[in-house]
C-alpha cells in the first residue's frame, strides 16, 4: 500500500468547542499514539484524509509531516457524526516499517448469484496480521460458480504473500441460500398478519374490563371529588 502524505498540526485546544472551532477550520481532531509515547494531540486536514481514505481504504497508511518530523500511522478508529457522516475524530496509531500488526481488511464480493439463490454475507472484513507498509486494501471473494448450500470460509480467502489469517479459520465469510418461493412469502405475511389480529384481539380485552372498572371507580372519584369540594 502506498504511503500518503500529509501535514499534521499540533492541537492546543482542547474539548467539545476546541474540537468544533478544529472542525469549522476544516481540519479534523485526532489523537496519535503508539509505541509506548505519550499520546499527541494533532489536527489533519479533512479534505486530504477524506481523499486518502476513498482512495486507499479504512487502513490507509499515513506519512504525517510533523514539526518534528515525520511518523507513519494508520487510523485506528474514525468516528463520524451518525447523521451527517462528517468525520468528527480519529484515532491513530503509529507504526513503523517492517512492523508486523493485526488488521481488519474490507471484503470485496464479486459474481452473481446462482440461481435461485440468496447471499448471506456473514463477514464483512476479515482479521489479518500483515506488515505495516503491506497492508492490502480489501480481499475479493467471488461467489462465481458456487450453488445453492455452498459457503465461502476464512481459511478459503486468498491472501497475498506475507498476510496471515489472524481470526477463526472455519468463520463463513458467505453462505448461498434457497431464495424463498413466491408461495412461502405469501404464506409468511399471511402468518405476520394473523399475529397482528391475534395480539388486537388480545389486546381488547383488558381494554374493556379497564373500561369497566374505570365505570366504576370513576363513580367513587366523583364522589370523593364532590366531599372534598364541599370542604
Amino acid at each position: 500500500m502506498p504511503e500518503v502524505r500529509i501535514d499534521a498540526e499540533p492541537r492546543t485546544e482542547f474539548g467539545k468547542g476546541g474540537a468544533r472551532r478544529t472542525r469549522r477550520a476544516g481540519k479534523i481532531p485526532a489523537v496519535l499514539y503508539g509505541h509506548g509515547t505519550d499520546p499527541r494531540h494533532i489536527s489533519l486536514p479533512t479534505r486530504e484524509f477524506e481523499h486518502a481514505l476513498r482512495t486507499d481504504g479504512a487502513n490507509v497508511l499515513l506519512d504525517l509531516q510533523l514539526a518534528e518530523g515525520s511518523e507513519l500511522a494508520l487510523p485506528k478508529s474514525i468516528q463520524r457524526n451518525p447523521i451527517r457522516g462528517v468525520i468528527e475524530h480519529l484515532d491513530l496509531i503509529l507504526v513503523r516499517r517492517g512492523e508486523q500488526i493485526s488488521v481488519e481488511v474490507a471484503i470485496a464480493v464479486t459474481g452473481d448469484v446462482a440461481p435461485g439463490g440468496l447471499l448471506e454475507q456473514n463477514l464483512t472484513t476479515l482479521s489479518v496480521t500483515a506488515e505495516a507498509t503491506n497492508i492490502p486494501a480489501s480481499f475479493e471473494v467471488s461467489i462465481g460458480g458456487l450453488e445453492i448450500g455452498d459457503s465461502v470460509h476464512a481459511k478459503d480467502v486468498t491472501l497475498p504473500d506475507g498476510v496471515e489469517l489472524a481470526g477463526d479459520p472455519d468463520q463463513t465469510v458467505v453462505h448461498i441460500l434457497a431464495a424463498p418461493t413466491a408461495e412461502e412469502l405469501e404464506a409468511d405475511l399471511d402468518m405476520e398478519g394473523a399475529g397482528v389480529v391475534e395480539e388486537a384481539a388480545e389486546g381488547e380485552a383488558p381494554a374493556a374490563a379497564a373500561v369497566a372498572e374505570g365505570g366504576e371507580g370513576g363513580g367513587e372519584a366523583a364522589d370523593g371529588g364532590d366531599e372534598a369540594g364541599g370542604e
